[in-house]
């Protein structure tokens, strides 16, 4: 029998990983998973990440695309995996795909989200882990509605992303099909929540639109100023990236035909 083609779905701490790609003398998710399929498979496992977290930011929907033996059926697979693997990286689930399945290239959609603490108890090493503490000027959540609207669509990121980290013929464009602020859970009152989907990220991207979007909200930037960073060529205008713990990878998205049935 040919190799498996699987897919990991994976939730992860982000907290004490240096981001999702290998990097040499720290520790990363993709390293963490290699060291844990080699030792597994017997030899070296090339993991294939959807997207690169960077360090701190969390994941409760990173896809991954691993090739292994045939005899590592999916469920098997995530079993044994989820019995060596640290406490803070988790395979949620497994399937087998097709040959031509590419974590990263097959992707058609991916969904972050961004929480935000406005109340005090948002500063409690409990709950900063997850959200990032807000304490500037008050919010207006209207303008916050009106920013989030402005992204629906296909635009040119540039002047969201960090310059350099794409290649010099990419446009980066990206096309957000869902971007809006909501309320967290009733047992949270105060906390905001960002959600975006969109076909493709930019390095920094998400960051750089809730730290640009809360300098609006507060009126240290005008709309029109906001307006403009969607058509600007650089990004010598963007608020400094907020903060790296408020971030997950909540979903990824791949076409119904590259699955294989159960």
């Amino acid at each position: 029998m040919a190799e498996r083609c699987v897919q990991l779905v994976l939730h992860y701490d982000g907290t004490a990983f240096a981001g999702w790609q290998l990097q040499p003398g720290l520790r990363t998710v993709q390293g963490v998973l290699e060291e844990t399929l080699g030792r597994l498979h017997g030899t070296p496992i090339r993991v294939t990440g959807a997207g690169r977290t960077d360090a701190g930011v969390h994941a409760r929907g990173q896809a991954a695309g691993v090739t292994v033996a045939p005899h590592w059926e999916p469920g098997r697979l995530r079993r044994v995996m989820n019995q060596q693997l640290p406490a803070d990286l988790w395979v949620a689930s497994a399937h087998e795909m097709r040959p031509d399945f590419h974590a990263r290239f097959s992707a058609t959609a991916r969904r972050y989200r961004y929480r935000l603490g406005t109340r005090a108890e948002a500063g409690s090493p409990f709950r900063r882990r997850w959200a990032t503490p807000y304490d500037g000027a008050p919010l207006d959540r209207a303008t916050l509605d009106w920013c989030a609207a402005q992204l629906r669509g296909s635009h040119v990121f540039r002047g969201f992303a960090v310059r350099g980290t794409a290649p010099a013929d990419d446009d980066h464009r990206c096309t957000v099909t869902l971007a809006r602020w909501v309320d967290a859970a009733p047992d949270e009152p105060g906390d905001l929540v960002f959600e975006i989907q969109a076909n493709r990220f930019l390095h920094h991207m998400v960051r750089f639109l809730v730290a640009t979007m809360l300098e609006t909200a507060s009126g240290k930037r005008t709309r029109e100023a906001f307006l403009a960073l969607l058509v600007a060529e650089t990004n010598d205008e963007v608020a400094p990236p907020a903060a790296a713990a408020g971030l997950s990878l909540e979903e990824v998205a791949y076409p119904a035909d590259l699955y294989l049935p159960a």
